[in-house]
């Protein structure tokens, strides 16, 4: 298939893409490895908070790129079977409803094992729960499946950008690459 010619995204939409794809590739790499530390050490409790603080900062990335994406429509889905399009549509709200969702579950386990979260070390964000034990166990699961699962998907997602890129050549992947014309 030869490449299409194609509108790109927004400056704006391909920097909070992009953003938001580091920074949740990094905490859930800083999620994997704090918790394999055992016990209480400083090291332990700097990754926690650097794990927290990436995760606000990826839900307020979020809530501005929803906004964008509400007042800037993306450019059209390139030509592609129907079911291609209903799975790349399916998958990208999915993806939207897991930006939200996972720091959600890791703010409120958070809240429900005690600890307030203090973003930057700065300011503490609303104790919106009380500690509660048994919530924070249920939540502390919900937060690791939720990762999971939201893994999968950035997997399933790279997976097609790289279809499209390599086996379908159709320019898909390059309206989304920073710095790159189509």
């Amino acid at each position: 298939m030869q490449a299409q010619k194609a509108e790109r995204y927004t400056t704006t939409a391909i920097v909070l893409h992009w953003l938001i794809a580091v920074l949740i590739v990094g905490a859930f790499s800083l999620g994997l490895v704090m918790t394999d530390i055992p016990g209480f050490s400083p090291t332990k409790l700097r990754y926690y908070s650097w794990h927290k603080w990436t995760g606000v900062t990826v839900m307020l990335l979020a809530v501005l790129r929803l906004l964008w994406r509400l007042k800037n429509r993306p450019p059209a889905l390139l030509a592609m079977p129907a079911w291609q399009r209903k799975a790349a549509n399916g998958l990208h709200h999915l993806l939207y409803v897991m930006i939200f969702a996972v720091p959600v579950s890791g703010y409120f386990y958070t809240l429900a094992s005690g600890f307030p979260v203090v973003y930057f070390g700065l300011f503490q964000l609303p104790v919106l729960i009380a500690k509660n034990p048994p919530l924070a166990e249920t939540l502390k699961g919900v937060h690791y499946w939720l990762n999971m699962l939201m893994a999968a998907l950035v997997a399933v997602h790279v997976l097609a950008a790289l279809k499209h890129a390599f086996i379908d050549r159709d320019g898909t992947l390059r309206r989304m690459l920073p710095g790159r014309s189509i």
